[in-house]
């Protein structure tokens, strides 16, 4: 069993995503940080479409962990338990706690190493590229960032999107929705909404939708969301903790409900909110904040609580204050 120092709390951080990995950068300074992670490396997340097209891109946004987290531990290996106070991953490995933070986001496919994951950058690339027409289903921000990504840098590919929606962008206003489609549609993107594709079904790259429609596609990208990463809880201390999406409950300080010492962040959390990178930065700048409280013996002090509002107010008020510092 990894032990404690005996000097510093210890907070472990699962989850190597957005809120993980800011908050153990953010903490490494003021505790005993642990993080545990499947992978080796931190992705920005919202730059990964680019990189299907431009897989060059894809390393200016895969870093190792260990480049930001010199005075952090990093043990690369899925967490697989959780008792009162320790953490156990696939490797056998038991890591205690003080402080737990629960940050697994949404699973992803694509590689353990930082090399791994630019190869699959690199077969993504090669997809494209070698396809004279393409199938992209859902019609979300990725799906609609992926057609847009595609066509500008390769605007003789036939593109065809399908959204089982009745409007593009449905999470956001009608207006933004209206404007992405009458992009894509301006690039030559075939734009089919109110209906669904069975993938499985499609022979010889022949796919037919919910309404009979017939398409023709060398190859097709899902981009219908990623599964929550909650399925490993399911057999541990939080299992009760769990909604019906497969969410942890939280209260206003992002503390897992009827766990003093455990906290969850990003999407693996039940705030309601977009589940969105700029609001996972908001919950790992607000959970630091709150640990940093925790391990300074100010345990009487009120943690910070926030609201979906106040979540968004704290990451651009961050960012102001950034900004000033730089201009200094």
């Amino acid at each position: 069993m990894d032990g404690f120092s005996g000097e510093k709390k210890r907070v472990v951080v699962v989850g190597g995503g957005v809120a993980g990995s800011l908050l153990a950068k953010n903490l490494q300074d003021h505790a005993d940080v642990f993080l545990i992670d499947s992978k080796e490396y931190f992705e920005l997340p919202w730059a990964g479409l680019r990189s299907k097209v431009e897989p060059s891109f894809a390393k200016r946004i895969v870093i190792n962990h260990l480049e930001y987290l010199s005075r952090a531990r990093v043990i690369a290996s899925p967490a697989t338990n959780i008792t009162e106070n320790e953490v156990l991953t696939a490797q056998g490995r038991l890591i205690a706690y003080d402080y737990l933070v629960v940050a697994t986001g949404h699973t992803s496919p694509g590689g353990y190493t930082k090399d791994e994951r630019l190869n699959y950058y690199q077969t993504e690339h090669e997809k494209i590229k070698s396809a004279k027409s393409i199938l992209i289903v859902g019609g979300g921000p990725t799906g609609v960032e992926l057609a847009g990504e595609i066509v500008v840098d390769f605007p003789d590919k036939k593109v065809t999107l399908v959204h089982k929606g009745p409007r593009l962008l449905e999470f956001i206003g009608e207006k933004a929705g209206k404007k992405a489609l009458d992009w894509l549609t301006s690039k030559k993107v075939e734009v089919i909404l109110g209906q669904s594709v069975n993938l499985e079904s499609g022979s010889d790259g022949t796919y037919e939708t919910s309404g009979g429609e017939t398409i023709v596609a060398d190859c097709h990208f899902l981009c219908a969301g990623n599964p929550i990463g909650s399925s490993w809880l399911k057999e541990t201390i939080l299992k009760d903790c769990l909604d019906d999406h497969g969410r942890l409950k939280v209260d206003a300080t992002l503390r897992v409900k009827g766990h003093s010492n455990i906290f969850a962040i990003g999407d693996i959390n039940d705030v309601p909110e977009l589940k969105q990178g700029f609001l996972a930065q908001g919950h790992a700048m607000l959970t630091a904040k709150n640990l940093k409280k925790l391990i300074g013996d100010k345990v009487r002090e009120s943690c910070l609580r926030t609201s979906p509002l106040q979540m968004w107010q704290l990451f651009h008020l961050a960012e102001e204050k950034e900004s000033h510092k730089s201009c200094a």
